[in-house]
């Protein structure tokens, strides 16, 4: 695509905003964000319980406290720490179906959002596109698991590598920059996978990309921004009181929805012009055999 037709795509984007509401259908995917949020959370520190690295989860909430108030963290630590531990046993072998069953919830409301945002109904039955949620979270998780341990790893890391597999100096100098590159990168492609298979379109997943960069760009800088505000402006605790901890994480999951659907409307708007404003949608079997019978 030329540099005018991703002028033109854009502008044209930033009037569907308002057109579709998507900042009222990102307040709406906070809503189910939440609920799923603690869920996925809980299924995560459960995993990483088992994994040989000391103290990862509180690496974690390190890494999220540069973005998120301290009291979001606290309250979100508070959570983890009264249901997992109990359970930590046996969560795993009896409980990891049901919690990812209900974290997919965020992923099924996404699924009915980007749908809006491409302009096509869904036609799949709810029994494919249940399962389609619960394979987002396994899939996207992974992925933006690979991103948040290449975080925690540092800086330092290329420097430590290097010197136990004897790689050249050079890993070591670039592996600075190198590491924020591949975080970006994953978040990039689970972004990718999310656009190419939740809405009901039929596309390629090469040209889910210029979507994907957007939203990846928009949501980090929407994130440096918060952080600033959060840690200078913001006084939720004397607005809200004791839920302002809570507040502070509703904003940030909005303004996390609306970084997905504005490099989603992207995708829409260049879809619309490379299929000549028909944005073809996925194919159903039994649809198409329903309709064979009726004809």
């Amino acid at each position: 695509m030329t540099l005018p037709r991703l002028k033109e795509a854009l502008w044209r984007t930033s009037e569907d905003i308002n057109k579709k509401h998507t900042l009222q259908m990102a307040a709406a995917l906070s809503y189910y964000f939440v609920m799923s949020l603690f869920p996925a959370l809980i299924l995560f520190s459960a995993i990483l319980a088992y994994l040989p690295v000391r103290d990862l989860l509180n690496q974690t909430f390190v890494l999220m406290g540069g973005f998120i108030p301290k009291d979001t963290i606290n309250l979100v630590e508070k959570v983890l720490a009264g249901v997992v531990s109990p359970y930590r046993s046996t969560f795993l072998s009896f409980g990891i179906l049901a919690t990812l069953w209900t974290a997919s919830g965020g992923f099924s409301a996404m699924i009915e959002a980007l749908n809006i945002a491409y302009e096509v109904e869904e036609t799949r039955p709810f029994w494919k596109t249940r399962p389609l949620a619960v394979g987002l979270t396994v899939v996207i998780g992974v992925l933006l698991l690979i991103a948040l341990g290449v975080m925690i790893a540092g800086p330092n890391f290329g420097g430590w590598l290097a010197a136990r597999v004897h790689l050249s100096w050079l890993f070591a100098a670039i592996w600075p920059f190198l590491h924020w590159t591949i975080a970006v990168g994953f978040a990039v492609l689970s972004v990718e996978w999310l656009y190419f298979l939740a809405p009901n379109v039929k596309q390629r997943f090469k040209s889910t990309l210029p979507g994907a960069v957007l939203s990846v760009g928009c949501w980090l800088l929407l994130t440096y921004l918060l952080g600033l505000y959060f840690r200078s402006f913001a006084k939720f605790d004397k607005t809200y009181g004791t839920l302002g901890a809570a507040v502070a994480l509703m904003v940030w999951l909005y303004w996390t929805g609306f970084s997905v659907l504005f490099g989603a409307e992207l995708n829409c708007q260049i879809a619309k012009e490379s299929k000549k404003g028909k944005i073809p949608e996925k194919e159903d079997p039994e649809k198409m055999t329903r309709l064979g019978l009726a004809a």
